[in-house]
């Protein structure tokens, strides 16, 4: 197990250097600059700000110093919100994104893997078709739509819940279940195909014949083996709801991550998009090295090598 963890932590040093270069050379390649939207700024005046923020040095030199900087969580200066760091906006707007997407992973797992489980259990049956439709719908349908369509109907229409930012324990229902919407439908297929594959197994039928209970052998031997898909994509998962979904963030006004990666994207704020597209990526790195410990724990015959 050590040896494993050094092994995936170098790969992980290595996958993230990667992004940092990718991104860093990509925004370095992309047309214009971040001074070009500011208003009735002369030339000697964007020059001053590109000496300021080192934008005026070889591309080389930029480059070793922000690997530098960024190997000790120093991704600068934002160059749009002014007297403040990257990290300080990253450490302030993630709490918010992870607040909510905390909550969206749990109300995913809690409905997702009972209703998958009962949706194999009742094969054939008008149950299983009804979760299949709503399962389908939930990842078919955008989380645009999603949100649109609550907004208009408990905020505008049935005037129940609010419709902008966190402010009460309320303002949290629309969008976790925006955000939790595709997870959980994604996560009753996964567990409704991978419970009809296990419950066919010869070590099931054993179960049945030595006269288990179908709640004992279908909680205590099929769900252990067949909850496995679902912790594998608990790790994207996890990373991709706890950072927040950009355009649920945007829809609903919440001050997360996800919103401030759309202001740095239209107002070329550089050193932003760099440090959270690194940020999010040192963190789904580390939710997939946690699943598959976690993969070990829940079935150890599987061997991390």
């Amino acid at each position: 197990m050590g040896k494993y963890i050094l092994k995936r932590a170098i790969l992980a040093i290595v996958t993230i250097w990667l992004v940092a270069t990718i991104t860093f050379c990509l925004m370095n390649l992309v047309p214009g600059g971040p001074f070009l939207s500011e208003k009735a700024i002369s030339p000697a005046a964007t020059q001053a700000l590109e000496a300021k923020y080192g934008l005026d040095k070889p591309f080389f030199e930029r480059y070793l110093t922000y690997i530098k900087g960024a190997a000790h969580l120093d991704f600068g200066d934002s160059l749009k919100q002014r007297g403040r760091t990257v990290m300080d906006i990253i450490s302030s707007k993630f709490p918010v994104s992870a607040r909510v997407g905390g909550i969206a992973v749990l109300v995913s797992l809690l409905l997702g893997v009972p209703l998958g489980v009962l949706a194999a259990y009742k094969r054939g049956t008008w149950v299983d078709s009804l979760f299949s439709v709503i399962a389908t719908c939930g990842i078919a349908v955008p989380s645009f739509v999603i949100c649109t369509l609550l907004m208009y109907a408990f905020g505008v229409r049935m005037k129940l819940l609010p419709t902008l930012g966190l402010a009460s324990p309320k303002h949290y229902i629309m969008p976790v279940f925006a955000l939790a919407a595709y997870p959980t439908s994604y996560i009753m297929r996964l567990m409704r195909s991978s419970m009809l594959d296990v419950l066919g197994q010869d070590y099931m039928r054993t179960a049945k014949a030595k006269g288990l209970s179908q709640r004992v052998s279908l909680f205590k031997h099929a769900l252990r083996n067949a909850i496995l898909p679902v912790i594998t994509y608990l790790g994207p998962m996890i990373a991709y709801t706890l950072t927040g979904s950009f355009i649920v963030e945007k829809i609903f006004t919440i001050p997360g991550l996800g919103g401030e990666f759309i202001k740095a994207i239209n107002g070329r704020d550089y050193t932003m998009i760099m440090g959270t597209t690194i940020f999010l990526a040192t963190f789904m790195i580390i939710m997939n090295v946690v699943v598959d410990i976690v993969y070990k724990i829940v079935d150890p015959r599987i061997t991390l090598k």
